[in-house]
């Protein structure tokens, strides 16, 4: 058996904390984990793993041999990376929202692609965050600023929202002078949120959250600034996605003396020391893309 994917599968087991996981994140059988996980053991001449029902526990050679597997990994992946980063190929799998396909990746791609054509994307696209390890996601793009423990978080930019409502609306209904004043507005707001609240910050940094109410619920933006376009209520959207209709007077921003609050784009993976050559090349052209649209 080769002792570079041994390491590989050991690395894994560590980081998930349980052979069938291991198995699931790498694409193996169980039974094959269990042999590479053997061999390491053979190799070290020594127990690694503690095994029980509920957990599994490292050894103290075990801890000892992390660290090397560790540093062995990350010249195996210097060495491959020297060609991977210029010709990257494989599939890499990426998860994000609606909002994230069609506004950060989608205007990336036909260069992306182009430049590597040997690289093949797949996209599951879901406004709902999907567990990496189970459903085999290389890197998931995800708008937080809680990005999820026992995973790597790379920052890649910025998304600035903004609060608008239609010209309709607001003659109907009048102009919110403060955030308090949401209160007695129809907000259209995101449908995960049971309770939702929109924050914001004034220019002497004092900040206010403002629980709001409204008949619309959406799990996806886009619906949301329809709606808002069509006069149904007061929305708070990203700037990229309501920018033209800003631009166009179909909307109107509320509110100037408060920011609302910004959130961090961030692109999650799982291990730094094994992962497809594309991933960071993709993630560094995201990068690129938020930097371009927010001048951050």
């Amino acid at each position: 058996m080769d002792r570079i994917i041994a390491a590989r599968v050991y690395n894994r087991i560590c980081e998930l904390g349980s052979l069938s996981a291991a198995a699931r994140a790498l694409g193996m059988s169980r039974p094959m984990v269990s042999r590479y996980l053997e061999q390491m053991e053979q190799w070290a001449g020594t127990r690694l793993i503690h095994r029980s029902t509920r957990k599994l526990t490292l050894t103290a050679a075990g801890e000892n041999t992390l660290q090397k597997t560790r540093s062995l990994l990350r010249l195996s992946e210097e060495i491959e990376g020297q060609n991977q980063r210029s010709t990257p190929s494989g599939t890499l799998r990426v998860a994000c929202a609606h909002f994230t396909a069609m506004h950060l990746v989608s205007p990336l791609l036909p260069d992306f692609l182009g430049r590597y054509p040997q690289l093949r994307l797949e996209l599951d696209i879901n406004n709902h965050p999907v567990s990496l390890v189970g459903e085999r996601i290389d890197v998931a793009i995800r708008i937080t600023n809680d990005p999820e423990p026992g995973a790597i978080a790379r920052r890649l930019g910025v998304c600035r929202s903004v609060l608008c409502a239609s010209p309709a609306y607001l003659q109907q209904h009048g102009v919110p002078q403060t955030p308090q004043d949401l209160t007695q507005h129809n907000c259209l707001h995101y449908s995960h949120f049971t309770a939702p609240s929109w924050h914001f910050s004034d220019g002497s940094g004092e900040s206010v959250s403002v629980s709001v109410g409204g008949n619309l619920g959406a799990g996806i933006s886009s619906l949301l600034l329809e709606a808002a376009v069509a006069g149904c209520g007061i929305a708070m959207l990203p700037e990229i996605e309501a920018h033209q209709a800003l631009e166009r007077g179909l909307l109107q921003p509320l509110l100037s003396g408060w920011l609302p609050k910004t959130l961090a784009v961030y692109g999650i993976y799982m291990s730094r020391d094994y992962q497809p050559g594309g991933l960071p090349l993709f993630l560094d052209e995201v990068q690129r893309r938020l930097t371009l649209l927010s001048g951050e």
